[in-house]
C-alpha cells in the first residue's frame, strides 16, 4: 500500500516543480536574470504587487524607430499586434500612423470600446508605462454606458470581454512598462513588465491566477514579436557587411504559435 502512495506523491512533487518552473520561465521570457531583477520605470505605481513578468526581446532598430509603434499601440488606433482575434476589430497596422503619434499622462490606450489602460508615465523613445485598476475600470464603465462587445463584430473580442467582466477579481491594480534600452550596433533591448495587485487570495484565484498569468504570456510573446518585425521591416541596416545579426528570439520564432512549450530562458544578445 505504500509503495503507490510513495509514487503519487513522487509523481506530485515532479508536476508541482514543473508547473514552478513553467511559470517561472513564461514570467521572464526573454530576459537575464539582470534584467529581470533591475528596477525599470513605473515600478513605483504598483509596488505592493504580488506578480511581477518580465519579458524582452532585442530588435534590430535603434529606439527612435520603435518607439513610433508603441505610442500608436490600442483597440481602434494601430491595434496591439498580438493575436487579432481576440484584441482587435481588423488587423492591427503594419505602418506608422501619424494621426496617433501623440500621447500624453491621461490619455488612455483603449483595449475595448468602452476603456483601456490610462498612460501614467511618457518618456519620448525610453518609457511608457500603462495603469488599469478595479476603480478606473468602473468610472470607464459608467462614462461609456459599458455597451457590451458585440459577437458580430468579432467573436473573439467577444469573449475576451466577457471573460475579463466574470473573472477579473474585484479589486485589482496592474502597471504595465514598456522600456527601451539601445544596445551596440544600433539595436534595441525591448523590455516589458506588469506589476500587478489581485487582492486577498482565495481557492478560485489561486487557481485563476496561473491561467491568466500564462494567458497574458502568450499574447505578449505575440505583441513583442510582432513590434520586432514591424520595426526591422521598415529600418535600413547598419551593419557594414548587411548581414542580419544572428538571433537567439528568431530561432525559437515557431516553437510557440499559440501555447508554449517547456524551454529554457531566452538569453539576451550581447
Amino acid at each position: 500500500m505504500m509503495k503507490p502512495i510513495v509514487f503519487g506523491a513522487t509523481i506530485g512533487t515532479v508536476g508541482t516543480a514543473a508547473v514552478i518552473g513553467l511559470r517561472q520561465w513564461w514570467s521572464t521570457w526573454g530576459v537575464v536574470p539582470e534584467e529581470a531583477a533591475a528596477s525599470f520605470p513605473g515600478d513605483d505605481i504598483v509596488s505592493d504587487g504580488e506578480t511581477l513578468l518580465t519579458r524582452g526581446i532585442t530588435i534590430d532598430g535603434p529606439p527612435e524607430r520603435v518607439w513610433p509603434w508603441l505610442v500608436q499601440m490600442g483597440y481602434g488606433r494601430a491595434g496591439w499586434y498580438s493575436y487579432d482575434q481576440l484584441d482587435m476589430i481588423g488587423r492591427s497596422s503594419d505602418a506608422i500612423l501619424h494621426e496617433f503619434q501623440s500621447i500624453a499622462v491621461g490619455d488612455v490606450l483603449p483595449t475595448h470600446p468602452a476603456g483601456g489602460f490610462e498612460v501614467k508615465l511618457v518618456d519620448p523613445g525610453h518609457a511608457l508605462v500603462l495603469y488599469l485598476d478595479s476603480a478606473l475600470v468602473e468610472q470607464q464603465a459608467a462614462a461609456t454606458g459599458a455597451q457590451p462587445i458585440s459577437a458580430s463584430e468579432t467573436p473573439g473580442l467577444a469573449a475576451s470581454g466577457r471573460f475579463l467582466q466574470t473573472a477579473s477579481p474585484p479589486d485589482f491594480a496592474v502597471s504595465w512598462a514598456f522600456v527601451l534600452e539601445p544596445t551596440g550596433g544600433g539595436q534595441t533591448r525591448l523590455i516589458e513588465r506588469m506589476r500587478g495587485r489581485f487582492g486577498p487570495d482565495t481557492i478560485g484565484s489561486k487557481a485563476f491566477m496561473p491561467l491568466m498569468d500564462f494567458g497574458v504570456f502568450v499574447m505578449m510573446r505575440k505583441q513583442m514579436l510582432g513590434i520586432r518585425d514591424r520595426v526591422e521591416r521598415t529600418t535600413p541596416t547598419t551593419r557594414s557587411d548587411s548581414r542580419p545579426v544572428p538571433s537567439l528570439e528568431r530561432q525559437r520564432d515557431g516553437i510557440l504559435s499559440a501555447i508554449a512549450g517547456p524551454r529554457a530562458p531566452l538569453a539576451a544578445r550581447p
